[in-house]
């Protein structure tokens, strides 16, 4: 080899010694997406503190008026309707920040941020699902912090409970997947915000939130057992420790003469997050 040679390679021989590994590992971005959620998250507590009312209000104002409304009618079928709605307002406060993730990814794209996504090292079905754990550990947050007031409902503080909580990420997790399919569908904001404000309160209505999903008229008790969410309201409504009517005949949900099992309830929910995901994913890849 000529000194040349050996002059050229060496500054290249040292280059590659000292040079970081800039090689992004299989977790980062992911890490760095969830991070990125996390931040928004702490930056806000006025938000943080505002997801809370909503859920109070209902289980304050609205269950404790039905409460009152059904005993002096005499036709109080419901032991305790604050413990019954209970479930409905934990799943409802989860779904507003889950859903939050698929409109920052709207204005991500439409301020620019996101062509800065696409053209980093990273494979892009991790962005959506960096993107969509930090939307569901966002929407876990508000999830616990209604938990913790669960005594208002008589809710017990049992280790159960953090069952409860898995099932509520299962669920936020749920809306953040739908979420992120809608932003990778529709490109306007305002469209976007029209679609999700229009999917969101009848997904909610025909839950079995706000009532029993048994003894329905035939239209309505074919859309609730048509409904995703009736079954992630019935399995947080079945593990949650309280009082009888969480868990009484009147109250579970039946198909024909079937109760569907929680872990059956969990499943499809999973298989929906899956299904979502993937199609979000597959739509994103294909992003220009």
């Amino acid at each position: 080899m000529s000194r040349t040679d050996t002059v050229a390679q060496a500054p290249v021989e040292e280059r590659a010694r000292v040079a970081p590994d800039r090689r992004p590992g299989a977790l980062r971005p992911y890490l760095l997406l969830w991070r990125r959620e996390m931040i928004r998250l702490r930056h806000n507590p006025v938000r943080l503190a505002m997801g809370l009312v909503t859920p109070l209000l209902f289980l304050v104002v609205l269950g404790t008026g039905l409460d009152a409304a059904s005993g002096n009618l005499g036709k109080a079928q419901l032991n305790d309707y604050r413990a019954f709605l209970f479930p409905g307002v934990l799943v409802m406060s989860v779904q507003a920040p889950a859903i939050a993730v698929g409109i920052s990814l709207v204005w991500d794209r439409r301020l620019g941020v996101l062509r800065q996504m696409l053209v980093a090292p990273f494979p892009r079905p991790s962005i959506v699902l960096g993107l969509a754990l930090g939307g569901a550990t966002t929407g876990g947050v508000y999830g616990l912090l209604v938990l913790s007031v669960g005594g208002i409902a008589s809710i017990r503080y049992e280790p159960v409970l953090l069952l409860v909580l898995v099932e509520v990420f299962l669920v936020s997790l749920l809306f953040t997947a739908l979420g992120l399919l809608a932003a990778v569908t529709i490109r306007q904001v305002d469209t976007f915000q029209v679609v999700v404000n229009l999917s969101l309160m009848p997904l909610m209505f025909f839950s079995g939130a706000m009532f029993p999903p048994n003894g329905l008229p035939g239209w309505l008790a074919v859309v609730v057992k048509l409904n995703p969410l009736t079954y992630g309201v019935d399995a947080v409504r079945r593990t949650l420790p309280g009082p009888d009517v969480l868990s009484s005949d009147q109250t579970r949900l039946m198909i024909g003469d079937w109760q569907p099992p929680v872990a059956a309830e969990l499943g499809l929910l999973a298989a929906i997050i899956a299904l979502a995901l993937g199609v979000a994913t597959y739509r994103f890849s294909r992003t220009p």
